[in-house]
């Protein structure tokens, strides 16, 4: 998941189709919060469908409506966290409890892909996406997520969470900034790498996802609609569209994952990471599709 991008095509400036928006759409509202890279699927299926980078701006817009989900999904939680978090800062006792430290938790996460986001927000919007990255970041990553899954010791809870916990998928939260490591794969390995159970990984990465894809798809928007470069433009009701779309697919996609982790091991998507990797690499090297 590409994020803090301001523009980002290879074709010439003109609207999308409404049929690339529907479909780019539905991939977003898919694979938002699976392990699974949603913007290597969506630059995938614009090379593969229609010819036509829809441009990493229209990419992180996209998540908003996934990221509205979230907010609803979690509205309880964020709203309780927030609360300790302000109180907190003015009641020492609140500061023992542990929404508040939760709440500094998601601000530490989300400070690495800011950072990097903006310090290569051009490369993230260009070379990042081309498709011979792509593909070998499913692989690689997929191959992450699978030594994590196997010695990662998955005993600790959301409870358990530290500073530490913070720091390590904060960073490989900022290795999303790629297309092809997936936002949520990156975050989920790091946390079953640090002992955190499916269930506890998978949550706080949604969690710490709010803040970094809300304030790239805002900082995106001007761009999507009126790109300054070569990318591909969305009509303000393509965007309206698209944000209904990926809000209830996400919604729906948030409460199976969430279930399907404390049942299901992480294998079932390194494999199908390694699958679509191998199939991208080999239409790659026939000719089929096009790297840039």
């Amino acid at each position: 998941m590409t994020t803090f991008v301001a523009q980002a095509a290879t074709v010439a400036p003109e609207h999308m189709s409404w049929l690339q928006v529907v479909v780019l759409s539905v991939i977003q509202g898919l694979t938002e919060f699976l392990p699974i890279s949603s913007s290597g699927h969506m630059r995938l299926a614009d090379e593969l469908l229609f010819n036509a980078d829809a441009g990493a701006s229209f990419t992180a817009v996209s998540q908003l409506g996934t990221e509205a989900a979230v907010l609803l999904f979690f509205a309880k939680d964020i709203f309780r966290v927030a609360r300790a978090w302000f109180r907190g800062l003015v009641d020492k006792e609140v500061r023992k409890e542990f929404d508040y430290k939760l709440g500094w938790y998601i601000i530490i996460a989300s400070i690495p892909i800011g950072v990097l986001g903006f310090m290569f927000k051009d490369e993230v919007r260009t070379g990042a996406r081309n498709l011979w990255i792509i593909a070998s970041m499913f692989i690689f990553a997929g191959l992450l997520l699978a030594a994590a899954e196997y010695w990662g010791r998955k005993t600790r809870p959301m409870t358990e969470l530290k500073g530490r916990d913070a720091v390590v998928m904060g960073i490989a939260q900022a290795g999303a900034l790629i297309p092809g490591v997936s936002r949520s794969g990156g975050t989920i390995t790091a946390g079953l790498a640090m002992g955190l159970d499916r269930y506890a990984a998978a949550r706080f990465s949604f969690l710490i996802a709010i803040p970094a894809v809300v304030a790239s798809g805002l900082f995106s928007l001007p761009d999507a609609i009126n790109p300054t470069g070569t990318g591909l433009s969305a009509t303000g009701m393509q965007l309206i569209v698209t944000t209904i779309i990926t809000f209830v697919i996400g919604y729906a996609c948030i409460a199976w994952f969430l279930k399907f982790v404390q049942v299901y091991s992480m294998y079932w998507f390194v494999g199908y990471r390694l699958v679509v990797g191998a199939l991208m690499l080999g239409l790659l090297s026939a000719g089929v599709i096009s790297a840039t």
